[in-house]
């Protein structure tokens, strides 16, 4: 078998105008090179860098196929010559691309065995959140037992799994950021979940964070918002604070900025992506997380798993994240 089936933009320009643009077709199935593995596809996670890729505008790596998806659960079909992984594992892991299909071709750094007790459906979901997570505030935020961490967008996918993980690795006070009292309310009834809860409609978080920490600010701040925060998560910082950004939701032009504070607080500002990093950080990633929480994931860390759609259902998967209805992880299924 040469082909398989996979999600496409059916357009004449490969650019969606609406999510009804993505569809079901036939594209040529994935040959492995030394150093990867072919996984059969079971289930796969939706994350936003999904919908802006359909759309023309998100820069891809240059490795990464045009098909869509960077996170994926199933097993493996075949393997290349050396390999130390076997046909029938059941893995999960990360792609730079290529992952809304029946196979993916996948690098042998960017996968780990599927633990018994999550399902493709849990594990499919877990990479993208878990790990950028996990690089901003361990690997970049360098938080220690006793840290003060704000997260931003706690509703989110990444924001449950960075409170979560925030209180696993010994944060004394976790804040959180969401548009809705219910939102809050998820956040904080997680099992390690955040301790306070800052409504940005109706409250300033810098200061609710101030009040609380007695004008000391927190260690880290993980951002997915941008310019429209920018100078009050400086406010919030404490000294010698970490500040990891990951995403520009309100925009990319910050105006006005108060730099005093960066200098005399000692403030550490710094960009964080995954998928252009190179196979070796990503598997050094991966196994680092491994070692450090992935058996708490799905027990002792609640994956909350917004919804479930087939693949057939994906436009209405994408629709779903579009209009920020989801709380949790959004996954899709191929059957």
């Amino acid at each position: 078998m040469t082909e398989m089936r996979a999600v496409v933009v059916d357009t004449p320009n490969e650019i969606a105008k609406s999510n009804n643009d993505l569809k079901l077709s036939t594209i040529p199935k994935p040959t492995i090179k030394s150093g990867e593995v072919l996984v059969k596809i079971v289930a796969f996670g939706v994350n936003r860098m999904d919908l802006l890729q359909a759309r023309g505008l998100y820069p891809l790596p240059p490795q990464a196929p045009k098909t869509l998806g960077v996170e994926f659960s199933g097993v493996i079909v075949d393997v290349s010559e050396n390999s130390s992984w076997k046909i029938d594992q059941e893995v999960f892991g990360l792609a730079y691309g290529g992952a809304y299909a029946e196979y993916i071709a996948a690098d042998q750094n960017m996968i780990l065995e599927k633990p018994d007790y999550l399902t493709h459906i849990q594990a499919a979901g877990i990479c993208e959140n878990y790990l950028t997570a996990h690089q901003a505030i361990k690997t970049i935020g360098k938080i220690k037992p006793g840290s003060d961490v704000l997260i931003h967008a706690g509703a989110s996918g990444v924001g449950m799994a960075a409170i979560q993980l925030a209180r696993h690795y010994g944060a004394k006070n976790v804040f959180t950021t969401a548009g809705s009292d219910d939102k809050l309310n998820t956040t904080k009834s997680l099992p390690l979940g955040a301790t306070h809860g800052v409504n940005y409609r109706t409250q300033k978080f810098d200061e609710e964070v101030l009040k609380a920490t007695q004008n000391k600010g927190v260690d880290i701040i993980v951002d997915m918002v941008g310019q429209s925060y920018f100078n009050a998560n400086i406010n919030a910082l404490a000294k010698d604070g970490h500040m990891i950004m990951l995403g520009v939701l309100s925009g990319m032009v910050a105006k006005e900025v108060n730099i005093g504070p960066i200098i005399f607080k000692r403030l550490h500002i710094e960009g964080s992506t995954l998928r252009s990093r190179p196979a070796e950080y990503q598997g050094g990633l991966l196994k680092d997380f491994k070692n450090c929480a992935l058996a708490e994931v799905g027990k002792t860390f609640d994956l909350k798993i917004h919804k479930v759609f087939k693949w057939t259902d994906i436009a209405a998967a994408h629709d779903c994240m579009s209009n920020n209805e989801n709380t949790g992880k959004i996954v899709v299924t191929v059957d």
